[in-house]
């Protein structure tokens, strides 16, 4: 698949996750040597199998490890809407996402729930997740990246990302996203009908693909915040990927200045 230059997803936008609306200062979060696990799950409202991974993403760190780096992202798909219920949070974007890493893992099957780790497909298996986001941590990281997130004029966010991949003559992408915590919906029809949801980490914006062909790239946007929006439950999630294997090479998020 060829993605294009610039994909912005406007369903969303952002502030760094556990500061106030008030923050003017920003949040500065620099990624570090080892590489963090990105755990991506593709899920939908309408898949009555997917509240429980939904779940196990909530509590992802009550699965891992002490001293475990993952950056979880729930990425919504809307290829179940036909069954009676329109996921709210659903992008064609994250389908196309979902297509992409199944075709570059050398599987055949798109389906909900769907966990990849650090771009590889995993099983459902409870074992598999920790299992594979340790694998992730043992190795070192192929890029760097440093992502900064503030406050501009009202109800705006401002976005700048830097990213490096010093000797590395593979192709690589930078990729931004907004994830937003303690969503819910009351689900009126479908497999889940009658059901009240609660998510975590849903992707609510997406920037990227920002080309490291030199080596280096700088993404700067200014994003809008819905009125509606819990700016202390948002988080700006910063990774870069190799366009060819899927293969996520180190990834930093805002929540980081939080445990600071």
């Amino acid at each position: 698949m060829k993605w294009p230059a610039f994909l912005f997803c406007t369903t969303a936008a952002c502030s760094p996750l556990a500061m106030p609306a008030t923050a003017v200062a920003g949040c500065d979060a620099q990624s570090g040597g080892n590489t963090v696990a990105l755990v991506e799950l593709y899920t939908s409202e309408g898949c009555s199998s997917c509240p429980p991974a939904d779940a196990r993403l909530s509590h992802l760190d009550r699965a891992l490890e002490a001293g475990a780096r993952a950056i979880p992202l729930a990425l919504h798909v809307g290829y179940w809407d036909y069954l009676g219920w329109n996921d709210p949070f659903a992008q064609d974007a994250f389908a196309r996402r979902q297509e992409w890493l199944v075709h570059v893992n050398h599987h055949a099957t798109v389906y909900t729930p769907h966990f990849f780790v650090g771009g590889t497909e995993i099983e459902l298996a409870p074992a598999a997740l920790p299992a594979a986001v340790q694998k992730v941590n043992a190795t070192r990281a192929a890029a760097n990246i440093r992502v900064h997130a503030r406050i501009g004029a009202p109800a705006q966010l401002v976005v700048d990302a830097d990213a490096t991949t010093a000797g590395r003559a593979r192709p690589a992408a930078l990729y931004v996203a907004v994830t937003e915590n303690g969503l819910s919906s009351q689900v009126a029809r479908g497999e889940n009908g009658g059901a009240t949801l609660h998510e975590d980490h849903v992707v609510r914006a997406w920037l990227g693909p920002f080309d490291l062909s030199a080596g280096a790239v700088h993404a700067q946007r200014t994003l809008a915040l819905p009125a509606g929006w819990k700016r202390d439950q948002l988080d700006v999630v910063a990774f870069v990927e190799d366009p060819q294997t899927g293969a996520v090479l180190q990834a930093v998020s805002a929540a980081s200045c939080a445990r600071a």
